[in-house]
């Protein structure tokens, strides 16, 4: 029958079912009524779990045995037995319960062990599925949401919080995941000075016990939390933020094991982050030379080869006029001829090839801004209007920059001049019938009262409520 327990015992590497196995056992083989395994806090001096068959009110049985677990030195817990039937409990009794107990201890020390393997486990495979989730491409707030609910669920916390410092030398709750209502969590701040805000900008992790009546803690929501890890997202020497863990009040404070786990998950999603935030550097970047290099080829073979040809159709429009009005002049040469009609086309024609170079240079120039980045040139602003309403027209506008605007328009006016621009885009927009609009950005032009200046127009191909002809609208101001 002992060997029989003993197998059994070890049958199962599940904590929870060993114990329950042994305090089955130990009952079995006494011949008692009643057993309990009473697990000890290693912590504290109190009872953490209690396993039992029959009753738990063993202690107050008159006829009783009790023999403790030991796993290593370590007192692990009590075995107890009670109510033999019949009669009291032998040494043979004694001695079997103290086999029991020794080896309960090994069976024990072992789903320790196959415990503590799982739980690492669990957390390497956490920490390698964050990893993948910030490298396969994700913005920074998805990226902290995902570093924040993934060790949530592997610590067993209420919440995961992420802070980040902020100018004035606190730290900010900037992401919260959790299942509850996160209202009035983000956006909590640690007010620079406080204890725990030393150890975190130093570095260094803080463990709490108990949140809502630890002298360390100065937030306001920490009346809703109870033990509670906060871990530094660093790498290299940078510090990106902090990880905080916390449970509700009540619950089991983290291990030694928990602690250790979480900070080595913590160290190794800060890696992930600054490698995930250094990949996208390296695409945008990407991005940034191939814009680069599409820009240099339409100005080094599209706008070159079409000044080319303009200026080759203007010099055959010139030496046709000249020919035109050799002929006009001789006797009997009068109204339009051949090649007038010619010389008119030919005109259209470089008309046209000039539109189109001051096209393509608009698209060079947007080509070399940065997309993600507010414009910082008076082209800029006037490319970053036309294109946010292109969304609303449902076609983009066309847009002729003639001068060097940039250099001539100063900031009121550049200021004057894009009110004006979203008011014609606006109206534009209001009429039916709009499928194009052209926008023209001239300077300098000279101004009726002779003083220099920068001229708008903008035109569209819609006709009004009245039928009547195309809308043009122009603004200008001096400079």
């Amino acid at each position: 029958m002992l060997l029989e327990a003993v197998l059994s015992v070890g049958s199962d590497l599940e904590l929870g079912s060993t114990l329950q196995q042994i305090v089955e056992a130990a009952t079995a083989l006494t011949g008692a009524r009643h057993g309990a395994l009473a697990v000890l806090d290693p912590d504290r001096d109190r009872i953490d779990a209690l396993y039992a068959t029959g009753t738990a009110e063993v202690e107050t049985e008159g006829s009783s045995l009790r023999e403790p677990v030991l796993v290593d030195t370590e007192v692990f817990g009590h075995l107890s037995v009670g109510r033999k039937r019949p009669g009291p409990f032998s040494d043979t009794d004694a001695g079997l319960l103290r086999v029991l107990a020794a080896q309960a201890g090994i069976a024990i020390g072992n789903a320790r062990l196959y415990g503590t393997a799982r739980q690492r486990e669990r957390w390497i495979a956490g920490a390698a599925a964050v990893t993948t989730a910030l490298l396969t491409g994700t913005d920074a707030a998805d990226a902290l949401m995902t570093v924040a609910e993934r060790a949530r669920v592997l610590a067993g916390a209420s919440a995961g919080v992420i802070l980040q410092p902020t100018e004035e030398g606190g730290m900010e709750i900037v992401t919260a995941s959790t299942p509850d209502d996160p209202a009035g969590i983000v956006g909590t701040v640690i007010e620079p000075g406080s204890p725990v805000l030393v150890q975190l900008l130093g570095g260094e992790p803080v463990f709490i016990d108990d949140s809502a009546t630890d002298p360390r803690m100065t937030t306001g929501v920490r009346s809703r939390f109870g033990p509670s890890m906060m871990l530094p997202l660093q790498s290299g020497g940078r510090l990106i933020g902090t990880l905080a863990l916390p449970r509700r009040r009540g619950e089991r404070p983290y291990t030694d094991l928990d602690r250790l786990l979480a900070t080595q998950f913590a160290s190794q999603a800060a890696l992930a982050l600054v490698l995930a935030d250094a990949q996208a550097d390296r695409e945008q970047l990407a991005v940034y030379e191939d814009r680069d290099r599409i820009a240099r080829d339409l100005h080094d073979l599209v706008v070159q080869r079409l000044f080319a040809t303009e200026m080759m159709l203007e010099s055959t429009r010139r030496r046709a006029a000249s020919e035109e009005s050799t002929v006009a002049a001789e006797p009997g040469n009068g109204g339009q001829t051949e090649e007038q009609g010619a010389d008119v086309l030919l005109g259209r024609a470089v008309d046209e090839l000039d539109s189109t170079i001051q096209e393509v240079r608009t698209a060079i120039f947007a080509l070399q801004q940065p997309p993600a980045a507010a414009p910082s040139t008076f082209r800029g602003r006037v490319l970053r209007e036309t294109g946010g309403a292109a969304a609303l027209l449902g076609f983009p506008p066309s847009v002729q920059f003639t001068g060097a605007v940039d250099a001539l328009v100063g900031e009121e006016t550049g200021r004057e001049l894009l009110a004006a621009l979203r008011g014609a885009l606006a109206a534009a927009h209001r009429r039916p019938g709009v499928s194009a609009i052209e926008v023209e950005v001239d300077a300098p032009v000279r101004l009726p009262d002779g003083r220099s200046g920068v001229r708008l127009v903008v035109a569209d191909d819609g006709r009004g409520e009245d039928g009547g002809r195309p809308t043009t609208v122009t603004w200008q101001a001096p400079i």
